[in-house]
């Protein structure tokens, strides 16, 4: 029996993906308040084994929680006003802190000093503060010790909340599958307080920088602008940084997905001052040393997804599999090529796998059906047998009715919704992560019927034992 087999109870089950934001309420953004509680009970009511969210880290500027000021923190949106918890009347929150130390000190003061200079970038701060000159950090520690402490308690108290809704998932038997980027934005407090980690040149600027070589979809690449690790220091210490992220990520979800994972095999690095990826080089990454370490740290069994989408080299699969971590299978790609193609249902090799009919960076089922060629359309309604009526339904079942371990669908296509309903449109910079549900919870519950009887006829979400 596959690792994620054994997380789910032993029984193929099958999963909704909507990001926290997405939850309705009367605030600017989904929070961690009735509206998720509501959201956990509805799922369970229906035998959905699991709810896959993206990171829960702040966001940047474009509101993409890929690119975070922090790989540790949550993000201060999905605080719930109506939870809020008194500190002179609860245990532990110095508690928390000090088991927190690794990471939270420096993000509160990264914030703290963000904000005085205007959202400038960490390395345009003054030296001293960018360089973190021992001196006037702990001036700065005295000077604004008040603001440091309110942005502690800021995340002690999205700890704590978040900690109150998976406790509720166990209760209701759903499991929440988080979401890991392999890179940290360069501008974010991870990279700040520990740059030697980082390939960074003497003033704070990229030395390499990540991203992907050409290929099918992009003649230059894919440029991250983010800075590539120092492998060297890491081993130094045991890749102890890396270790902690995991950590960190493990005591917040059940499950979690490791995005851009051919990276733990190898990494495309180019020079800093490029402007395309062209001109980089393949290196190897300590991946599988990480893994190892943290295997013997979780009892052997890793609760993890291998993000493995794209070009994927026989090292990657070899990886992935030595780990016995399920990849990746998209059914929006499956009808690109021929009937070879390794995205349909019929073509998936031996192994574990989570199937999506889209993730958060496709079109909705709607909105991908409305752009396809007659030939894909035709290629679809041969496998189906019958016409296209509700393309997200159509893809659900497929991805139903496959081998896989895990079948996700995001919740636009359980509600059949077009591309106005798009999540994130990769390569562009404005117009994303802002899909909000713009009705009651209750109002789902038709939908997430269809789910569930659609599951049990294809063998998924029987209770385990």
């Amino acid at each position: 029996m596959s690792n994620l087999l054994t997380h789910l109870g032993g029984q193929r089950q099958y999963g909704v993906l909507m990001h926290v934001s997405s939850l309705p309420g009367p605030g600017s953004s989904g929070c961690f308040g009735a509206a998720a509680l509501e959201w956990i009970d509805l799922l369970a009511d229906h035998q959905v084994k699991v709810w896959q969210v993206l990171p829960l880290a702040p966001t940047d500027n474009t509101g993409s929680p890929y690119s975070s000021p922090s790989g540790f923190a949550l993000n201060p949106q999905f605080l719930d006003p109506d939870q809020l918890q008194e500190t002179r009347a609860v245990d532990g929150f110095s508690t928390w802190c000090q088991q927190q130390r690794f990471w939270l000190k420096d993000h509160c003061r990264f914030m703290v000093l963000r904000r005085r200079y205007g959202g400038a970038p960490w390395w345009q701060w003054p030296k001293p503060y960018a360089r973190r000159h021992r001196q006037v950090i702990r001036e700065f520690d005295r000077a604004e010790a008040v603001a440091i402490d309110q942005e502690a308690l800021q995340q002690w108290q999205l700890q704590q909340q978040w900690q109150g809704l998976r406790a509720h998932s166990r209760e209701r038997g759903v499991q929440l599958l988080g979401d890991l980027p392999f890179y940290g934005a360069h501008d974010s407090a991870d990279v700040w307080s520990r740059p030697g980690l980082f390939s960074l040149n003497p003033d704070g600027s990229l030395a390499q920088q990540s991203g992907v070589p050409p290929d099918y979809f992009s003649a230059t690449g894919q440029l991250w602008s983010t800075p590539v690790y120092r492998w060297s220091r890491h081993r130094l210490n045991g890749y102890r940084w890396w270790l902690r992220r995991l950590e960190r990520q493990l005591e917040l979800f059940d499950l979690l997905r490791l995005d851009h994972f051919r990276a733990f095999a190898g990494f495309w690095s180019v020079p800093g001052a490029s402007s395309t990826a062209e001109h980089g080089e393949w290196l190897p990454s300590p991946g599988k040393t990480i893994l190892k370490r943290l295997s013997s740290r979780c009892g052997g069994s890793l609760p993890l997804v291998a993000e493995d989408l794209g070009v994927i080299t026989p090292d990657v699969d070899a990886l992935r599999e030595k780990f016995d971590l399920p990849g990746m299978k998209v059914l929006q790609f499956a009808f690109e090529a021929d009937a070879s193609n390794a995205y349909l249902p019929q073509n998936f090799a031996s192994g574990s796998w989570v199937v999506y009919t889209g993730t958060h960076d496709n079109a909705t089922a709607r909105g991908w059906w409305q752009d396809q060629s007659d030939q894909v359309k035709q290629q679809l309604q041969n496998l189906l047998g019958h016409p296209v009526e509700s393309p997200g339904w159509e893809l659900l079942r497929l991805a139903l009715s496959s081998t896989a371990d895990l079948a996700v669908v995001p919740l636009q296509d359980l509600m059949s919704l077009d591309d106005s309903a798009r999540f994130n449109t990769p390569g562009t910079a404005s117009g994303n992560w802002s899909w909000r549900l713009d009705q009651p919870i209750a109002n789902l519950r038709g939908h997430m019927e269809g789910l569930q009887q659609q599951g049990q006829l294809y063998g998924r979400g029987r209770s385990s034992g």
